[in-house]
């Protein structure tokens, strides 16, 4: 009889269930309106919203944000979606901006120059101005105004850290063919101090320490000799001759052009003319040979390359590496001391990286 009961009991619940589920369907189909507009009328607003859809794309309420897929699939697919959605709006509106312009002519308005890092920079209080008296005299005093005088010619001695792998040796001997008047020799475990003297006796103006980590090139030390000064950059991206696409035959042994870009501040004023004093003051146009230390956002990009004359009108250009990129770390008074030199400069990460629109070149 309890059984009987139970199964009466189970039953009642099912059908008012049921009962309420019908009520709430009735109720809700109660409360759609009846189709008042003609099928014509209704024919008109789906073509305009079909319209509307294919202009704006898919409709997303304004709080809608990717991130709150849980599914990783379908949130990658609708943030491609999205991406696909603004390229072709600006595309439009690109498109659109040209026309106008076309239309009018020599009246439309100048365009707009966009907004990046370098434009926006915060203004360095160090930043050069090429007229300014204090500038050109430090310049003509300081430990580079020999060469730029012509009365010293450059001589540089290019060696490695101790036991040197062989793409850190290939990447040395690449920059001396680089460099007129530069010679490698290995440091057979000799301390840097003791090799500098060494240069100053037998007349060379450089040295060049090539260092490695795990058999890749991650550091520079160039040392201006007699007196300095000496700074310290981190290498990355080094490309060798053979593992660049489309290169040019091997460099000659013209005396190349030097061109130094965005070296605007005190600090990359010295870094720039430490560069320049690297090559000899008369270039070979013939050979039409051109190294470039192109500075953007305080990373300095080193790029060897070879012009062509097509025709009169159109020069075209042709890389002969290596290519690599330095980034400053310290710049020290003087000939290479680690222990007691006195440093002009020094990169510290956490207090000078603040803001992305700080440089210091």
């Amino acid at each position: 009889d309890a059984n009987i009961k139970v199964d009466k009991h189970n039953r009642n619940k099912t059908h008012t269930h049921t009962m309420v589920n019908l009520e709430k369907q009735f109720n809700f189909l109660n409360r759609v309106k009846p189709d008042e507009a003609p099928v014509q009328e209704m024919g008109q607003a789906e073509g305009e919203e079909t319209e509307k859809k294919s202009v704006s794309g898919p409709c997303f309420p304004p709080t809608f944000s990717v991130s709150e897929i849980k599914n990783k699939q379908r949130r990658h697919a609708m943030f491609l979606k999205l991406k696909e959605e603004k390229r072709k709006q600006k595309l439009e509106l690109k498109k659109k901006k040209k026309k106008e312009r076309k239309a009018l002519g020599d009246q439309a308005p100048p365009k707009e120059v966009p907004k990046t890092i370098e434009n926006q920079r915060i203004y360095d209080e160090t930043t050069v101005n090429p007229e300014d008296e204090e500038v050109a005299f430090d310049e003509g005093t300081d430990e580079f105004s020999a060469y730029f005088s012509r009365l010293t010619n450059p001589k540089v001695l290019i060696t490695t850290s101790d036991r040197p792998r062989g793409r850190t040796v290939r990447f040395c001997e690449q920059l001396a063919t680089v460099i007129p008047h530069a010679h490698v020799y290995y440091r057979r475990g000799l301390a840097l101090k003791r090799v500098i003297p060494q240069c100053v006796s037998r007349g060379f103006t450089y040295v060049m320490v090539i260092n490695e980590d795990r058999k890749v090139p991650n550091g520079l030390v160039l040392c201006h000799l007699p007196d300095g000064p000496t700074a310290h950059f981190k290498v990355s991206n080094v490309r060798l001759r053979k593992e660049m696409k489309r290169r040019g035959k091997d460099p000659t042994e013209h005396v190349p052009e030097v061109i130094l870009n965005n070296f605007t501040t005190r600090l990359g004023h010295s870094i720039g003319r430490l560069f320049a004093a690297l090559f000899p003051h008369d270039p070979q146009f013939v050979g039409r040979q051109v190294a470039t230390f192109h500075n953007q956002r305080d990373f300095i990009f080193f790029r060897f390359h070879r012009y062509i004359f097509k025709n009169e009108k159109k020069v075209g250009i042709q890389e002969l590496g290596p290519r690599f990129t330095l980034k400053l770390r310290s710049l020290q008074k003087g000939t290479f001391d680690s222990k007691f030199g006195e440093y002009e400069w020094v990169h510290k990460r956490h207090e000078m990286d603040s803001s992305r629109r700080k440089f210091h070149l």
